[in-house]
């Protein structure tokens, strides 16, 4: 298998040297209603966001209904809580399809990027000619046929593999290559809780195996722990895609507001991690510009503990190892080298010794 290790998602560049892209999830924290989801593109984009991603579903294309009723007893999850049934929430929250023009036209006028994720085929197909990429959900990675529909589509594809095994990766991966190299992959835990516990379930630590399986590959955290800190972790282990849920109200009713980030805290995110971004520097160690003075001030050079005259040789004893370490002077992994050489001219007592000070033996 063959993959890019870099593309563009409308004019930003996804690599391994370049920022993380951060999709902005509204999700259905839309709340069914158009004008608070134009509301929440304009917020994501002042939050930081480079993306404000919706959902594409239809209830009848992505839920049985009589399956959700009658599964067992603590099978249900977190939908067990919802005060309607699962398939009257999913109708409640579709996006409907007629927003989209709408939808787009609010994103570029906020100058953000418009993203879905399409759950059937009309939906992949129809939303086509307004996407930069696709985004495929945890629960869709068993799906070939459909992951394979949106890799002709032959734009960049963001592929999320919560609740799933290596196996499960494997196999998507192998079905979206064959046909199209862009593909983000995207560590996940599909609980939606907002637990602090599931901070321990996150794995962060699948980024690097990811990175060791397929070198190069571009990676992202599709995130749904509380906070930040995973973001933060994920970064630091080459993620480059950055997907949390987005609302602006936290207290309002619904099935994503309670696990995602309102603006404040979403802006905060960014924030800290543009700052971890300039710090984690291109790898090569160095003296830092900011830190030439350091060598000079904070490392050792060779002083000497009594006056020399021309001539003289040098013992262990004559020398002393102090800051500073000026430029031209020995440095104490030099010792050897000096003892048994004789000074050239005469030195006072604490004065440095210096490269043109002896006549070298060796």
């Amino acid at each position: 298998m063959q993959w890019a290790n870099h593309f563009f998602i409308n004019q930003t560049r996804i690599s391994l040297d370049s920022p993380a892209y951060f999709i902005a999830d509204i999700a259905a924290n839309h709340d069914g209603d158009l004008s608070r989801a134009k509301e929440l593109i304009w917020l994501a984009k002042s939050a930081g966001a480079n993306c404000a991603k919706f959902q594409h579903f239809q209830a009848e294309k992505i839920v049985s209904d009589y399956g959700f009723r009658h599964l067992p007893v603590g099978q249900q999850g977190h939908q067990a809580k919802w005060q309607k049934s699962v398939f009257e929430v999913y109708k409640q929250y579709e996006c409907q399809r007629d927003w989209t023009q709408e939808l787009v036209e609010a994103a570029h006028a906020a100058q953000i990027d418009f993203m879905t994720a399409a759950y059937d085929y009309e939906a992949v197909d129809s939303l086509e000619p307004y996407l930069p990429a696709y985004k495929i959900g945890s629960g869709d990675i068993t799906w070939i046929d459909l992951l394979r529909h949106i890799a002709r589509k032959n734009k960049p594809v963001l592929l999320a593999c919560g609740a799933s095994s290596m196996e499960d990766v494997e196999r998507a991966l192998s079905a979206i290559l064959e046909y199209n190299p862009s593909v983000v992959l995207m560590q996940c835990n599909t609980n939606y809780t907002s637990s602090a516990e599931n901070l321990k379930h996150v794995n962060l630590r699948v980024l690097s195996t990811f990175a060791q399986k397929y070198p190069e590959m571009i990676l992202g955290l599709s995130d749904h722990t509380f906070g930040y800190v995973s973001v933060l972790g994920a970064i630091a282990l080459g993620a480059r895609v950055i997907e949390k849920h987005f609302t602006d109200d936290n207290s309002r009713i619904g099935p994503d507001h309670l696990f995602a980030m309102n603006p404040i805290a979403w802006k905060e995110m960014v924030d800290r991690s543009r700052e971890l971004e300039s710090a984690m520097g291109d790898g090569i160690k160095r003296v830092e510009e900011n830190e030439k003075s350091t060598v000079i001030i904070q490392r050792r050079g060779l002083w000497l503990t009594r006056a020399l005259q021309k001539g003289e040789v040098l013992q262990a004893s004559d020398i002393e190892m102090l800051r500073p370490s000026l430029e031209n002077g020995f440095k104490p992994y030099e010792l050897n080298h000096v003892l048994g050489s004789t000074v050239n001219k005469d030195k006072g007592k604490g004065a440095p010794l210096l490269y043109d000070d002896i006549v070298s033996t060796s």
